[in-house]
């Protein structure tokens, strides 16, 4: 098996953006964590609970339509149990993007009704918007104000600053930049977020992640890479075997005979982040927790 992927990205903007969303809590009512359906637990930021400590909170799975549907389903039901209001999603599309101002309406029952007492009824609905980089904040919002006023792109550090959007007469949003934590203590957490492009790719070793993330698919999803590059006997293959086999299998050849292996690494972790490969989940929650610890 190959070592893991060591990684480690907290640009300078990021330390400004914890400020930035400490100083605006002030002005919300709800926080909504976005976070990615393949590693809900993963691309959860830790320091978010102290952040927003003692404001209503819900949890959206964004990107649901490239995770495992059953990973998705026991995800949901472990929040559930747990009393977490949440909800899988797809912004691109707009699946189940319908269903999160009637969780919000419901989250804040008790806050509309004390308003409506005062005779506040009306007075508008303030929610920050927050996550990982390259988790979907801009598209949701983008999705849910039936606009482009979010800049959403499919990289990591699009959103530098914070940028209330409207949502017809009562409901706002802010959206927040992207922000990681300053250090990754279980190094499994940070390839995750490599997998699936919440870290600049520039900052990683891609060989490495094409190899680990060739192992996980093989040792949860062998199907899928049988399917798709047409191999087969995976087992006991370590990453950097997957990886020639998948070269050699595309073509991907140089002088002599040998592997481009840089190619075909960049190739895989592409085909992984634009759903080829199939809808893939790389955790579970504890009690469900089936898939091989990668």
């Amino acid at each position: 098996m190959s070592e893991s992927v060591s990684v480690q990205w907290f640009p300078g903007h990021m330390a400004k953006t914890r400020r930035l969303i400490t100083d605006s809590l002030k002005q919300v009512d709800l926080v909504v964590e976005l976070t990615d359906a393949r590693i809900p637990q993963s691309s959860r930021n830790p320091e978010l609970d102290q952040w927003v400590s003692g404001k209503p909170r819900i949890l959206l799975l964004n990107k649901s339509d490239q995770a495992d549907p059953e990973a998705t389903r026991k995800w949901l039901e472990h929040y559930r149990r747990e009393g977490i209001p949440a909800l899988s999603c797809d912004c691109k599309s707009g699946a189940g993007v319908d269903r999160f101002l009637p969780l919000v309406r419901q989250t804040l029952a008790g806050l509309l009704a004390r308003r409506e007492e005062k005779g506040m009824a009306g007075r508008m609905i303030r929610i920050m918007v927050v996550g990982v980089p390259n988790v979907g904040k801009s598209s949701f919002i983008n999705r849910m104000a039936g606009s482009r006023r979010a800049k959403a792109e499919d990289r990591p550090g699009v959103t530098r600053g914070k940028q209330w959007v409207s949502l017809g007469k009562d409901v706002e949003l802010l959206d927040m930049p992207g922000v990681l934590w300053p250090k990754f203590d279980d190094p499994l957490v940070g390839e995750k977020l490599a997998f699936t492009g919440a870290v600049k790719d520039d900052v990683l070793d891609i060989e490495l992640l094409a190899m680990r993330l060739l192992e996980n698919l093989a040792g949860n999803y062998p199907g899928r890479l049988e399917e798709r590059y047409k191999l087969a006997g995976l087992d006991g293959l370590d990453g950097l075997a997957l990886l020639e086999a998948v070269g050699r299998k595309r073509g991907m050849l140089i002088s002599g005979g040998e592997i481009n292996t840089e190619r075909a690494a960049i190739m895989v972790v592409d085909e992984y982040r634009s759903g080829k490969l199939g809808r893939i989940t790389f955790e579970l929650p504890q009690e469900e927790s089936s898939h091989e610890s990668i």
